[in-house]
């Protein structure tokens, strides 16, 4: 259950979800897709809908949030594995224009954390639009730190962490409320 009382169902995303994945891209305004992309996007091919669908789970692993009412796709949060730090991986968060700033965006990083932890990976990289102030405000709750500018871009890393034994001291996000522990 999202802040807003809205329900979702969380799971890994399968090849088979591939119209669904093409219908919530559907569903982005123009500027949501640029954020996501980087660039226009007006369509995803039947090579990147397999791209987005066929993953191993292991270096490459996206979650797929679906509106309990509908079964429409409503967000999905995905990290790729860096080849050349296997201690890294760069994630991506896209969420319908009407499902945004409810809480789905933390949501689905918090468990895409746990996943990425479990297959080793301790550090998160973001490449975000400098105008994307929502992604921004996100990656800020989750206590990322600003590593990098570009002309229209900033790079965002977030460290991974354990639940600690203690919950006195609340972490932002990652932790789910715990005392962080490095990964």
């Amino acid at each position: 259950m999202l802040r807003d009382g809205s329900k979702v169902v969380i799971r890994q995303v399968q090849p088979a979800d591939a119209p669904l994945l093409a219908d919530g891209f559907a569903r982005l305004s123009d500027k949501s897709r640029r954020m996501r992309f980087l660039a226009r996007k007006d369509q995803l091919s039947a090579a990147e809908l397999r791209y987005f669908t066929d993953i191993d789970h292991h270096d490459h692993e996206a979650l797929g949030a679906l509106d309990q009412a509908d079964g429409r796709g409503v967000g999905v949060a995905r990290y790729i594995r860096d080849a050349e730090d296997p201690d890294a991986a760069e994630i991506a968060v896209t969420i319908v224009d009407d499902w945004q700033g409810r809480g789905l965006g933390t949501e689905l990083l918090a468990r895409l954390s746990g996943r990425a932890r479990s297959e080793g990976i301790c550090r998160f990289t973001a490449l975000v639009a400098d105008d994307n102030t929502a992604m921004a405000g996100l990656l800020r709750n989750m206590s990322a730190r600003l590593t990098g500018r570009s002309p229209g871009t900033v790079e965002y890393e977030i460290t991974l962490t354990r639940p600690g034994k203690s919950t006195t001291t609340p972490a932002a996000g990652l932790g789910r409320g715990r005392v962080p522990t490095p990964c």
